[in-house]
């Protein structure tokens, strides 16, 4: 519960600041905060309580997090680069450098870093459809596009 609580409280501080706050922003500035979606059709309408329950994915100035199925936690991707095109925002990840561990600590062999279902698991390349709606064109994990969790 206490971990639902700060990340909450995290979220709510991450709400997107105007363009004009700071001209020193990010290219993925605009895409800041909680989104739900994309593993499921995304909901017509819903509170905002009810979408910072439960985001898919959370974007911020250097982190990248999503929602994985068979785990509680979320998986961070950190931001290596970001970079505006004509559709939205391409991401380069940078790569884990622990390795993966198995059953009884024991090291997996398989690759370190979930990415989003894309090419690449260290490229995401995220294509805006309107302010609050976006998608992940090309990767399967995320088949359904996004929309932003409202501030209220």
């Amino acid at each position: 519960m206490r971990r639902i609580a700060c990340l909450i409280v995290s979220i709510a501080l991450l709400a997107p600041l105007p363009v004009r706050a700071q001209s020193s922003l990010p290219p993925h500035a605009w895409l800041f905060g909680a989104w739900i979606g994309g593993l499921y059709p995304p909901p017509s309408t819903v509170t905002a309580q009810e979408c910072l329950a439960q985001p898919v994915v959370i974007f911020t100035r250097d982190i990248v997090m999503r929602v994985v199925i068979t785990d509680t936690n979320y998986t961070q991707r950190l931001v290596e680069s970001a970079r505006a095109t004509g559709e939205g925002v391409e991401f380069r990840f940078a790569r884990s450098v622990s390795p993966a561990s198995g059953p009884f600590g024991l090291n997996a062999g398989g690759p370190t870093d979930v990415g989003f279902g894309c090419t690449s698991p260290d490229i995401l390349r995220v294509q805006r459809r309107s302010d609050n709606e976006i998608s992940f064109p090309g990767c399967t994990d995320f088949p359904y596009p996004l929309i932003r969790c409202p501030g209220r």
